[in-house]
């Protein structure tokens, strides 16, 4: 199956839209997954579900021209970050209804064991995340895979093409980088 979809993938980022429709059926059981691993650092009152952020990628996937992914393990981290960006963006207009609201900050490590995290603090999270881009993105494409992703060690250096030595180090002073942002 696996020689399927990375076959699908090239289609796909050759063009075919078509190669994306024969894909999701092949994928969609990891993508629920992953979208209910999403889901697990959400609050419970949250009106968006596991199904619908499913169908809402894929209609953002959908939309992507010449998307350039070789392999599964790829893909699954280029689904991870649209899924990070649909509920910030979601987060983003529930906050703008809700202005006036007490704000709480969270720290990275706090985030990490909190199973419900506030509109407010995924915003701050994602705007400690853009500061990191900013002086490493790579680094920030690691927490995407982990935090986000939810993939091991092992997989996201596979993802990244880097050993598992680095993802850990790097990991440990990406967490270190968000704290100090979230604090500030």
């Amino acid at each position: 199956m696996d020689k399927e979809i990375t076959e699908l993938l090239r289609q796909w980022g050759a063009g075919d839209h078509e190669a994306l429709s024969e894909m999701v059926p092949l994928v969609e059981a990891e993508l629920r997954r992953l979208a209910t691993f999403h889901f697990r650092k959400e609050s419970s009152d949250h009106t968006l579900q596991p199904t619908a952020l499913v169908n809402e990628l894929y209609l953002r996937l959908s939309s992507q021209m010449k998307v350039q992914l070789v392999n599964r393990a790829q893909f699954f981290a280029f689904a991870s970050r649209l899924m990070r960006r649909i509920l910030v963006d979601y987060h983003r207009a529930r906050q703008s209804s809700k202005r006036g609201r007490d704000q709480v900050r969270v720290t990275f490590e706090d985030a990490l064991g909190i199973p419900a995290i506030r509109d407010a603090e995924i915003l701050e999270l994602d705007g400690a995340l853009e500061s990191l881009k900013k002086v490493d993105p790579d680094m920030c494409r690691l927490v995407e895979l982990r935090f986000f992703g939810g993939l091991t060690v092992p997989e996201t250096a596979e993802v990244l093409g880097t050993s598992t030595a680095t993802v850990k180090r790097e990991w440990a002073a990406a967490k270190a980088f968000l704290s100090r942002e979230l604090r500030e």
